[in-house]
Protein backbone atom coordinates (compact mmCIF):
# COMPACT_ATOMS: atom_id res chain seq x y z
CA UNK A 1 0.00 0.00 0.00
CA UNK A 2 1.32 3.44 -1.01
CA UNK A 3 1.78 5.67 2.06
CA UNK A 4 0.38 9.22 2.00
CA UNK A 5 0.12 11.25 5.21
CA UNK A 6 -2.77 13.49 6.14
CA UNK A 7 -2.38 17.10 5.00
CA UNK A 8 0.19 19.04 7.05
CA UNK A 9 0.37 22.86 7.08
CA UNK A 10 3.82 23.27 8.60
CA UNK A 11 7.27 22.74 7.06
CA UNK A 12 9.00 19.37 7.50
CA UNK A 13 10.91 19.09 10.78
CA UNK A 14 14.10 18.18 8.85
CA UNK A 15 14.98 19.11 5.29
CA UNK A 16 16.15 16.53 2.77
CA UNK A 17 17.80 19.13 0.52
CA UNK A 18 18.77 22.76 0.22
CA UNK A 19 15.92 23.28 -2.24
CA UNK A 20 13.35 21.85 0.17
CA UNK A 21 14.57 24.22 2.90
CA UNK A 22 14.46 27.18 0.49
CA UNK A 23 10.91 26.30 -0.68
CA UNK A 24 9.45 26.44 2.84
CA UNK A 25 11.47 29.53 3.79
CA UNK A 26 10.06 31.26 0.70
CA UNK A 27 6.51 30.17 1.54
CA UNK A 28 6.95 31.69 5.01
CA UNK A 29 8.67 34.91 3.84
CA UNK A 30 6.10 35.55 1.13
CA UNK A 31 3.13 34.48 3.28
CA UNK A 32 2.04 31.65 1.01
CA UNK A 33 -0.29 29.20 2.75
CA UNK A 34 0.31 25.58 1.78
CA UNK A 35 -0.72 22.05 2.49
CA UNK A 36 1.71 19.18 2.10
CA UNK A 37 1.67 15.41 2.33
CA UNK A 38 4.57 13.11 3.12
CA UNK A 39 4.60 10.02 0.94
CA UNK A 40 6.47 6.96 -0.18
CA UNK A 41 8.55 7.92 -3.23
CA UNK A 42 5.98 9.17 -5.77
CA UNK A 43 7.57 8.13 -9.03
CA UNK A 44 4.73 6.74 -11.15
CA UNK A 45 1.40 8.08 -12.35
CA UNK A 46 -0.29 5.47 -10.14
CA UNK A 47 1.62 6.81 -7.11
CA UNK A 48 0.44 10.31 -7.99
CA UNK A 49 -3.21 9.16 -8.07
CA UNK A 50 -2.90 8.18 -4.39
CA UNK A 51 -1.41 11.60 -3.64
CA UNK A 52 -4.09 13.39 -5.72
CA UNK A 53 -6.83 11.73 -3.65
CA UNK A 54 -5.33 12.86 -0.36
CA UNK A 55 -4.30 16.38 -1.37
CA UNK A 56 -7.51 17.08 -3.27
CA UNK A 57 -5.99 18.21 -6.58
CA UNK A 58 -4.05 16.54 -9.38
CA UNK A 59 -0.27 16.69 -9.22
CA UNK A 60 1.13 18.48 -12.27
CA UNK A 61 3.91 17.10 -14.44
CA UNK A 62 7.17 19.05 -14.79
CA UNK A 63 9.58 18.17 -17.60
CA UNK A 64 13.20 19.35 -17.84
CA UNK A 65 14.31 19.89 -21.43
CA UNK A 66 17.27 21.27 -23.36
CA UNK A 67 18.25 22.22 -26.88
CA UNK A 68 20.60 20.07 -28.94
CA UNK A 69 23.64 22.12 -27.94
CA UNK A 70 22.65 21.80 -24.27
CA UNK A 71 22.93 25.55 -23.81
CA UNK A 72 19.25 26.40 -23.32
CA UNK A 73 17.12 24.68 -20.66
CA UNK A 74 13.37 24.61 -20.09
CA UNK A 75 11.17 23.64 -17.13
CA UNK A 76 7.79 22.79 -18.64
CA UNK A 77 4.77 22.52 -16.34
CA UNK A 78 1.81 20.67 -17.84
CA UNK A 79 -1.21 18.64 -16.76
CA UNK A 80 -0.24 15.11 -15.77
CA UNK A 81 -2.47 13.56 -18.43
CA UNK A 82 -1.29 15.69 -21.35
CA UNK A 83 1.13 14.00 -23.75
CA UNK A 84 4.33 15.89 -24.46
CA UNK A 85 4.68 16.57 -28.19
CA UNK A 86 8.03 18.09 -29.05
CA UNK A 87 6.81 19.68 -32.29
CA UNK A 88 3.94 21.47 -30.52
CA UNK A 89 6.14 22.65 -27.64
CA UNK A 90 8.85 23.98 -29.93
CA UNK A 91 6.33 25.53 -32.32
CA UNK A 92 4.58 27.39 -29.50
CA UNK A 93 7.87 28.89 -28.35
CA UNK A 94 9.40 29.35 -31.80
CA UNK A 95 12.51 27.35 -30.90
CA UNK A 96 14.43 24.47 -32.49
CA UNK A 97 13.87 20.91 -31.39
CA UNK A 98 14.40 20.04 -27.71
CA UNK A 99 14.95 16.78 -25.89
CA UNK A 100 15.00 15.58 -22.32
CA UNK A 101 17.97 16.89 -20.36
CA UNK A 102 20.15 14.43 -18.46
CA UNK A 103 19.77 13.55 -14.80
CA UNK A 104 23.12 15.23 -14.15
CA UNK A 105 21.96 18.48 -15.78
CA UNK A 106 18.73 18.30 -13.80
CA UNK A 107 20.68 18.03 -10.54
CA UNK A 108 23.22 20.74 -11.45
CA UNK A 109 20.65 23.30 -12.56
CA UNK A 110 17.66 22.61 -10.32
CA UNK A 111 18.97 20.74 -7.28
CA UNK A 112 16.59 17.81 -7.75
CA UNK A 113 16.77 14.22 -8.83
CA UNK A 114 14.61 12.48 -11.42
CA UNK A 115 11.11 12.08 -9.98
CA UNK A 116 11.28 15.34 -8.02
CA UNK A 117 11.41 17.87 -10.86
CA UNK A 118 9.55 21.03 -9.86
CA UNK A 119 9.14 24.62 -10.96
CA UNK A 120 9.73 25.53 -7.31
CA UNK A 121 13.46 25.09 -8.03
CA UNK A 122 13.34 28.30 -10.09
CA UNK A 123 14.23 30.24 -6.92
CA UNK A 124 17.70 28.68 -6.72
CA UNK A 125 20.63 30.76 -8.03
CA UNK A 126 21.81 27.93 -10.30
CA UNK A 127 18.38 27.89 -11.99
CA UNK A 128 18.83 31.42 -13.33
CA UNK A 129 18.54 31.32 -17.09
CA UNK A 130 16.23 28.31 -17.24
CA UNK A 131 13.17 29.13 -19.32
CA UNK A 132 9.96 28.61 -17.35
CA UNK A 133 7.11 27.35 -19.50
CA UNK A 134 3.59 26.62 -18.27
CA UNK A 135 0.58 25.13 -19.99
CA UNK A 136 -2.25 27.68 -19.89
CA UNK A 137 -4.67 25.17 -18.33
CA UNK A 138 -2.32 24.83 -15.35
CA UNK A 139 -1.99 28.62 -15.02
CA UNK A 140 -5.78 29.00 -15.07
CA UNK A 141 -6.36 26.39 -12.35
CA UNK A 142 -7.27 27.47 -8.84
CA UNK A 143 -4.79 25.09 -7.21
CA UNK A 144 -1.26 23.97 -8.04
CA UNK A 145 0.29 20.79 -6.63
CA UNK A 146 3.81 19.45 -7.19
CA UNK A 147 6.84 18.05 -5.41
CA UNK A 148 8.69 20.26 -2.96
CA UNK A 149 11.96 19.17 -4.54
CA UNK A 150 11.82 15.65 -3.12
CA UNK A 151 9.96 12.60 -4.35
CA UNK A 152 8.51 12.06 -0.87
CA UNK A 153 6.71 15.35 -0.19
CA UNK A 154 4.08 17.06 -2.32
CA UNK A 155 2.69 20.56 -1.77
CA UNK A 156 -0.53 22.31 -2.72
CA UNK A 157 -0.77 26.09 -3.04
CA UNK A 158 -3.05 28.52 -4.85
CA UNK A 159 -1.86 28.95 -8.45
CA UNK A 160 -2.16 32.71 -8.01
CA UNK A 161 0.30 32.52 -5.08
CA UNK A 162 2.73 30.50 -7.19
CA UNK A 163 2.65 32.96 -10.07
CA UNK A 164 2.32 36.26 -8.21
CA UNK A 165 4.29 35.63 -5.00
CA UNK A 166 6.58 32.61 -5.30
CA UNK A 167 7.74 33.25 -8.88
CA UNK A 168 7.43 37.05 -8.63
CA UNK A 169 9.79 38.71 -11.06
CA UNK A 170 10.36 35.54 -13.11
CA UNK A 171 9.43 35.39 -16.79
CA UNK A 172 7.02 32.58 -17.55
CA UNK A 173 6.00 31.60 -21.07
CA UNK A 174 2.39 30.38 -21.24
CA UNK A 175 1.50 27.98 -24.06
Amino acid sequence: MFKVSDIITTPPPDYASELQRKVYETFTEREIPFGRVDTDPGLTMEDCRHIDEKIGVRIIKTIFLCNRQQTEFYLYVTPDDKAFVTREFCGALGIPRVSFASAEQLWERTGVTVGATTILSAILPQAAGIHLVMDRTVAESEWFACTDGTATCFVKIKTHDLLEKYLAGKTIHFI
